[in-house]
C-alpha cells in the first residue's frame, strides 16, 4: 500500500489545482481520476463550451461583414467540424493537465476511488482489480453532473445534458432548452447562432434569475431580437419522445402548450457525484447532496476535506480552485483566510456576455442598505460603438452613507474579462470616490465602469 501526504479524488479545476499546490508545498501527492485529467470543466464543460461559442461569434461576425464595409459572400458553418475543433480543444486543455502533474511530480492513479475508514482509498481500476492507498489527508474533490428531473428523464438521444449538447452527431433544426442558468443560455446562444430554432423554457419569472433584474431584461431583449423563444414562468410537466422528435408539454399561466422539436436539452442545475464513493463507510456527514465542511474544508471526520461543487459554496470552476489551494495551505500550517463567498464573480459567456460580483439592487436595499446606483449603456461608449458591440451596460451599487461597493452588474461584448476590476477593487474596501478617480484608458469597454460610478455619484460625463 503506497501511503502519500495528501490524495486527492478527483481532478476537475478543483482537484488538479489542489494537487499542484499541495505538491508546491512539499506535501508527496496523489490524484485519482475515473475518466479524464481536468474533469468536467476541462474536457465536458468550461473550455469547449467557450469553443463552441467562439466559432458562433466568429460565424456571427463573418454574417454581419457588411456592417463593417466588408464583404463576405456565401458564408456557411461546417456544424462536424466546429464539434471537432471544441473536442481539440479540450483534448488539448486535459494533455497541458498531463504535463502539470509529471511537472509537480504528482502520482496519477487511474481508476474509481472510494474513501475507507483510517484514511484509506481504494481504487479499483478498469480490469476490475483494487489497489488501496493511503494518506494523511484525503480531499474529495469528485464535482457534479447534470441534474435530472422526474419530468424529463434524460435519454442521451431526444433528452440530452450538457454533454451530449456538445458532441451532436447533427444539428436540430429545433431545439427547447429546459433552464436559463449559464449552461442553458450559453447553448441556446450557441445553437441560435447557428441556425436552430431555439425556446427556452424558465421555470421562474425571468432568464438568469440570479441576475440583477436588469440584466435579465436586457439579456432577454438581445435574446428576443436575435430570435430566441423565451418562456418565463412556465414549467416542462411531460415529454412524449415516441414519434420522429420530441412534444414537450409546458404549463404556463395561461393553461398548457405543445412544443415540438428534434431535442430537448436539460440545463436544470447540476447533482453532485458523492454516491457509491464511501461516504457512509466513513461515517462523513452530508446535508441534501451536498459534504459538510468548515471555513477550511474539514468534514467531520479527521484527515478527511472536501471542495468545491460537492460542498455548499457556488459551484463554479474557479471558485473550487480556490477552495482546494485555502485547504492546502491551512493543511500545510500557513497562515489564510477563509474565502468571502460574498465576492465571488458569476459569468454567462452567451452574447451578450453577462459578468457580476456582489449583492443585486433588490439585494442591497433588502440588506437595509441606503444605496446609490449607477448605470452606463455601452450605446454610450465609443469603443463598443466602433466595435459594434453596443447591446448592454455597466451598473454599479455602493453604499450611500460609506461608499462601499456593494454590487456590479455587466451585460455586453468582453464583460467576463471586465469583471475582475470590481472584484479586485471589493477585496480592497475601494470607495466610489476612489474608483472614480482612478484613470481609465480610452477608448476601451473598461472605462464604462468608471462612467456607471460618475453616475452614481451624479458626475457623469459621456450620458
Amino acid at each position: 500500500m503506497s501511503n502519500f501526504d495528501v490524495i486527492v479524488l478527483g481532478s476537475g479545476p478543483g482537484g488538479y489545482v489542489t494537487a499542484i499546490r499541495a505538491s508546491q508545498l512539499g506535501l508527496k501527492t496523489a490524484i485519482i481520476e475515473k475518466e479524464s485529467l481536468g474533469g468536467v470543466c476541462l474536457n465536458w464543460g468550461c473550455i469547449p463550451t467557450k469553443a463552441l461559442l467562439k466559432s458562433a461569434q466568429v460565424f456571427e461576425y463573418l454574417q454581419h461583414a457588411g456592417d463593417y464595409g466588408l464583404k463576405a459572400d456565401g458564408v456557411d458553418k461546417d456544424f462536424d467540424a466546429v464539434v471537432k475543433r471544441s473536442r481539440g480543444v479540450a483534448d488539448g486543455m486535459s494533455k497541458g493537465v498531463q504535463f502539470l502533474m509529471k511537472k509537480n511530480k504528482i502520482e496519477v492513479i487511474n481508476g474509481f476511488g472510494k474513501v475507507k475508514a483510517g484514511k484509506k482509498i481504494s481504487v479499483k481500476g478498469e480490469d476490475g482489480k483494487e489497489t488501496e492507498y493511503s494518506a494523511s489527508h484525503i480531499i474529495i474533490a469528485t464535482g457534479a453532473r447534470s441534474r435530472e428531473l422526474p419530468s424529463l428523464p434524460q435519454d442521451g438521444k431526444k433528452i440530452i445534458g450538457y454533454r451530449e449538447a456538445m458532441t451532436l452527431d447533427k444539428q436540430p433544426k429545433k431545439m427547447i432548452v429546459v433552464g436559463s442558468g449559464a449552461i442553458g443560455i450559453e447553448f441556446a446562444y450557441f445553437y441560435n447562432s447557428m441556425g436552430t430554432e431555439v425556446t427556452v423554457v424558465e421555470y421562474l419569472p425571468r432568464i438568469v434569475p440570479v441576475e440583477d433584474e436588469d440584466v435579465s431584461k436586457q439579456l432577454e431583449r438581445s435574446f428576443k431580437k436575435s430570435g430566441i423563444k423565451i418562456m418565463t414562468s412556465a414549467e416542462v410537466t411531460g415529454v412524449d419522445t415516441s414519434g420522429d422528435g420530441v412534444k414537450a408539454t409546458v404549463k404556463t399561466s395561461k393553461g398548457e402548450e405543445i412544443l415540438e422539436a428534434d431535442i430537448v436539452l436539460s440545463a436544470v442545475g447540476i447533482k453532485t457525484n458523492i454516491e457509491n464513493i464511501g461516504l457512509e463507510d466513513v461515517g462523513i456527514a452530508t446535508d441534501r447532496d451536498k459534504i459538510l465542511v468548515n471555513d477550511f474544508y474539514q468534514t467531520n471526520i479527521p484527515g478527511y476535506y472536501a471542495i468545491g461543487d460537492v460542498t455548499p459554496g457556488q459551484a463554479l470552476a474557479h471558485v473550487a480552485s480556490a477552495e482546494g489551494i485555502l485547504c492546502v495551505e491551512k493543511i500545510a500550517g500557513m497562515h489564510v483566510e477563509a474565502l468571502d463567498y460574498g465576492n465571488i464573480p458569476g459569468c454567462t459567456y452567451c452574447s451578450p456576455e453577462i459578468a457580476s460580483v456582489g449583492l443585486t439592487e433588490a439585494q442591497a436595499k433588502e440588506a437595509g442598505h441606503d444605496i446609490k446606483v449607477g448605470k452606463f449603456p455601452f450605446s454610450a461608449s465609443g469603443k463598443a460603438k466602433a466595435s459594434g458591440a453596443s447591446d448592454g451596460f455597466v451598473k454599479v451599487i455602493f453604499d450611500a452613507k460609506y461608499g462601499e461597493w456593494l454590487g456590479c452588474h455587466m451585460i455586453g461584448a468582453g464583460v467576463t474579462d471586465m469583471i475582475a476590476e470590481a472584484v479586485l477593487g471589493r477585496k480592497l474596501e475601494t470607495t466610489g470616490h476612489e474608483v472614480l478617480k482612478a484613470v481609465h484608458p480610452h477608448p476601451t469597454m473598461s472605462e464604462a465602469v468608471m462612467e456607471a460610478v460618475a453616475d452614481a455619484y451624479d458626475e457623469v460625463i459621456h450620458l
